[in-house]
């Protein structure tokens, strides 16, 4: 009942009356009065007049499923929603589920992560401020034709930060998005899969949003969009974006970008045309970037004019972190 007050409450104008609260949600005034008193208590600002009834002033800070999911018109990315408080990893808590017969579509989100990670096993500073999420996935199609997920995972939330901040975020390639030459997300996608079929996907993305600082080892490398914008940032209205830019990338084009979207990454990929580095199997290769394939491959040229088609390995990319 409190989500559906505070829905009707933010999008009712300046004041919604306690006779139009009760009449409208079939409840008495004194049920509305007492869900109007719990949302005060977890740091709802509300006023109210006696002629005019109730009125939203502000939020707090904290995820709320409601003003996430409430309407979403989505078919593959946020059908369902769980928010926690604390969780180890939303990616393990996802493949927990997921184990379970949890289905797809659902989001599992925390405001605190004990043990959050990204690639390569590295830890992932998760403090409150972030949004940090999973998208169980259940697609019917074999483990290669979904290549190029993480590519479309990164495409969306680059155009919802882009969209809502009017920041000029950059992809790095394959699982980064950046503002200037720092790290503003990351990207870790994870499959259960037998030859034939894939029985998940686990997309975990973490954005940093109103972050002040960052620990001493990543502070040169990390930013917020706090830190760029000097101001909070609504999470709650950022993640619905998100979550409706991941919807159309995911969703439309069964986790391969379309022709379209392919060249709009391109534009907005930081890593195409720089010197990049590449480790592999106790291997160094150098060159250029120079373009991406429509299964998520980065094509580096080497000095030779040799090129090398990369979907995986850790790549250094000149003047980024």
């Amino acid at each position: 009942m409190k989500d559906k007050i505070l829905s009707a409450l933010e999008n009712g104008g300046e004041y919604v009356s306690g006779e139009e609260l009760s009449k409208n949600l079939g409840v008495s005034r004194t049920a509305v009065w007492k869900n109007i008193k719990a949302l005060r208590d977890e740091g709802y600002i509300i006023s109210s007049s006696t002629k005019r009834g109730y009125r939203l002033e502000g939020v707090p800070d904290i995820l709320n499923k409601q003003l996430i999911c409430g309407g979403l018109d989505v078919s593959s990315a946020g059908t369902d929603m769980l928010i926690l408080k604390t969780v180890d990893s939303t990616n393990d808590e996802a493949k927990r589920m997921a184990a379970n017969g949890a289905p797809s579509g659902l989001i599992i989100a925390a405001e605190n992560q004990t043990g959050g990670k990204g690639r390569l096993g590295r830890s992932w500073c998760s403090d409150s401020g972030g949004l940090y999420f999973t998208l169980l996935l259940r697609p019917e199609l074999p483990p290669a034709d979904i290549a190029g997920i993480t590519l479309s995972a990164g495409y969306a939330v680059c155009l919802a930060i882009r969209e809502y901040t009017g920041l000029d975020a950059l992809i790095k390639w394959p699982n980064d998005v950046i503002i200037g030459n720092r790290k503003v997300c990351g990207i870790l996608t994870e499959m259960a899969a037998q030859s034939d079929r894939i029985d998940y996907v686990v997309i975990g993305i973490g954005i940093n949003v109103n972050h002040s600082e960052f620990p001493g080892e990543i502070k040169n490398k990390a930013t917020s969009l706090f830190i760029e914008t000097g101001e909070r940032i609504d999470r709650n209205k950022l993640f619905r974006l998100v979550i409706e830019k991941l919807d159309k990338v995911l969703g439309s084009f069964l986790f391969s970008l379309s022709a379209e979207d392919m060249e709009g990454f391109k534009d907005l990929c930081a890593t195409m045309g720089r010197r990049v580095t590449l480790e592999r199997s106790g291997v160094t290769i150098s060159g250029e970037a120079v373009d991406i394939t429509s299964s998520g491959e980065l094509v580096i040229k080497d000095d030779n004019g040799k090129e090398y088609n990369i979907n995986s390995g850790e790549v250094s990319v000149q003047g980024i972190y």
